[in-house]
């Protein structure tokens, strides 16, 4: 009952972060984006290309064209993160369709429209690109292009931020050919404008993900290292032990190399400062740990 209990509480909290992750990407498009008529990549921007065509709501764009590729999804990526993607289509849906009435239009004019579209191409781009890495952090998706960029991750060591900004240049470059009564010269802005978007969004996207994920290796010169060691494996951690010398003392000694996720170093420190006060520790980042308890050997 109590593996059940944690199961469950881990679950609704998964489902609460995915809902803020959505949250937070349709504030960029409702607030900074679509105000100022810019084109973004994605399910959102086809929908938002549309949206400036025929009028046609984004919300039901967003959730039409979604619903066809999450059947690809569903047999690719399994069904749990299926049901995740579903969760996160409805509530960006929903979102995109409540916001825009509860915004009052007064201070998306001020923040939004009136400090010009650059800066809204990049707060809403950053805003995209956090809520879509969120919900990649929880096993999901804001659906759309992010569910080809899982897919093509799940067996490529290709950054899903890398391959959504390839898919979104496409699309981007893709709407000169809709026709408009706008200018030649304003409507190449625009790309240039949803170009620098996807830019800011895939680097967000990759920034989020990489922090959440990043390890650390550490080296640690202790005599107590026996008792280090046994705590640290306490959390599941592997330890190598490296034969050493001192050079300037002539002694030798043992070395504890470790890799942990940046998130557990202060374990480490703690339990080190806990045991020997006059341990030396070395600390450097890492570009990427695979194996067990990391990341999975991919090919």
């Amino acid at each position: 009952m109590e593996k059940k209990g944690k199961r469950v509480f881990r679950e609704i909290k998964e489902y609460l972060i995915i809902s803020f992750g959505m949250l937070i990407y349709t504030l960029g498009w409702v607030f900074f984006i679509i105000p100022n008529e810019l084109v973004g990549g994605g399910v959102t921007g086809i929908s938002a290309i549309i949206y400036y065509i025929t009028g046609f709501p984004v919300s039901y764009s967003f959730f039409l064209l979604n619903g066809l590729l999450l059947a690809i999804a569903l047999k690719v990526l399994g069904r749990g993160f299926g049901m995740k993607t579903v969760f996160a289509i409805i509530a960006g849906s929903l979102f995109l369709r409540i916001l825009p009435d509860v915004i009052p239009p007064d201070l998306i004019q001020t923040i939004a429209i009136d400090n010009g579209k650059l800066l809204s191409a990049i707060i809403g781009g950053a805003l995209a690109g956090a809520g879509i890495a969120i919900n990649f952090t929880q096993g999901g998706s804001t659906g759309g292009t992010d569910i080809i960029a899982l897919m093509i991750n799940k067996y490529r060591n290709i950054s899903p931020g890398r391959i959504i900004l390839i898919i979104d240049v496409i699309i981007i470059a893709s709407s000169l050919m809709i026709p408009s009564e706008a200018g030649a010269g304003q409507r190449v802005a625009i790309i240039i404008y949803g170009y620098i978007l996807i830019g800011i969004t895939a680097y967000t996207i990759d920034l989020v993900i990489n922090g959440a994920q990043q390890s650390v290796q550490m080296f640690i010169f202790s005599q107590n290292h026996q008792a280090i060691a046994d705590r640290i494996t306490s959390i599941g951690r592997g330890v190598t032990v490296i034969n050493s010398m001192g050079w300037y003392t002539k002694q030798e000694g043992k070395v504890l190399m470790v890799m942990v996720r940046k998130s557990e170093t202060s374990f480490v420190f703690k339990t080190v400062k806990e045991i020997d006060k006059n341990a030396f520790i070395s600390v450097s980042n890492v570009t990427g740990v695979y194996g067990q308890g990391f990341n999975p050997i991919k090919k």
